[in-house]
């Protein structure tokens, strides 16, 4: 099954429109993916993330293994019934929790053992028990067991993670078996272009659905970060989705776009929302801040969300600052329909042929 179609290239960068299609719809990317970790993104209901524009979500499997367990969730019906969300959805393997839950877990050459986070249960997760736990839970995108390794990292350690990731991703395609699911393999190598390139054109061998590039955005700097962005995604196929994992910023994610890459993830718009930061066309607004105490105006005037069509920035910032749940609610709405409406505009900017400037222009503007 053809799951990707390219259908615009931007003229001047390697910026690209597609489409996605899976069981539960179509995607156009670029497309970024709301976080629903647990089988929620916290205080949201479905429906509103689908009115901000969102198409598909994103839930981790470590921590839906942990709690309700794959069980629970397949009986009852699995986790699109679970989440109530009738859109695609991508679940990440666990591999990343191996990088930031390294204290709670032993690492060995064919799996990670975990000590729960919430009550120290010995959980054990590798490529095979990683992805039989995705076909059971019944998602469009899987994705494969890997190891991130933290920034900047010794030469020796970094060859060895980027062998076993090599290694797991065979084990995931061997254990996989379902046909309505798109499996991905994950790029990995940090900042080190030789092991990245090593690490892709291996993975490339193996006719993944799509690829992602991982274990950036974990302190290496935006120069670093677009530097392995632009030199990872040449060595992938051209007619396969490239997903850049928990990246990033709007800056982060319009210069990966100039790269090439096709799908994105962060928990930025929603932490900050809950945090009472605000992204805005004018930049980023602390909704705490005193000078709003009587401000009139929405949070973003440009903005079409729910949010900014009903509540005042007075309002927001009261409901913050007297611990109602309503404020963050609000406010990761927002950020949610702000990155919604960032994509929107790049995938018109590159059907226009008029990404690149654009891009450049909001860059370094950005950095300065």
């Amino acid at each position: 099954m053809d799951n990707f179609k390219i259908i615009t290239t931007d003229a001047n960068s390697s910026a690209r429109r597609g489409l996605l299609k899976t069981g539960h719809g179509d995607v156009q990317t670029p497309v970024f993916m709301p976080i629903g970790t647990r089988g929620a993104v916290r205080g949201i209901i479905p429906e509103l993330i689908e009115q901000a524009g969102a198409r598909i979500m994103l839930a981790n499997t470590y921590h839906l293994v942990l709690r309700p367990g794959v069980e629970v969730v397949e009986k009852l019906g699995g986790l699109h019934k679970f989440m109530a969300w009738d859109g695609p959805i991508l679940t990440d393997s666990g591999g990343y929790q191996v990088f930031s839950l390294s204290t709670l877990n032993s690492l060995g050459d064919d799996g990670v053992e975990f000590a729960s986070h919430i009550d120290g249960a010995k959980i054990y997760l590798d490529p095979k028990i990683a992805t039989e736990a995705q076909n059971r839970l019944g998602a469009d995108i899987i994705m494969c067991f890997d190891e991130c390794v933290q920034l900047p990292c010794e030469k020796e350690q970094l060859e060895k993670a980027v062998q076993r990731t090599i290694r797991w991703a065979q084990q995931c395609k061997e254990a996989h078996n379902r046909e309505d699911q798109m499996l991905f393999g994950i790029v990995q190598g940090g900042t080190d272009l030789e092991m990245r390139s090593y690490c892709a054109q291996s993975l490339a061998k193996m006719d993944f659905s799509g690829y992602a590039i991982g274990g950036l955005s974990v302190g290496e700097g935006f120069d670093d970060m677009v530097r392995t962005v632009e030199h990872t995604c040449p060595e992938l196929p051209v007619d396969k989705p490239r997903y850049l994992m928990g990246v990033g910023t709007p800056m982060d994610i319009i210069a990966a776009v100039r790269a090439g890459v096709d799908m994105f993830d962060c928990c930025l718009p929603t932490r900050n929302g809950r945090n009472g930061t605000a992204f805005t066309s004018a930049g980023m607004l602390k909704m705490r801040n005193s000078k709003h105490i009587d401000d009139e105006r929405p949070v973003d005037e440009v903005c079409d969300c729910y949010c900014c069509r009903k509540y005042s920035r007075a309002a927001i910032r009261h409901f913050f600052n007297v611990g109602e749940m309503l404020g963050p609610i609000l406010l990761s709405l927002h950020n949610i329909r702000f990155y919604q409406k960032l994509m929107e505009t790049i995938r018109q900017k590159i059907k226009a042929d008029q990404f690149d400037s654009w891009a450049e222009e909001i860059i370094e503007k950005q950095k300065n």
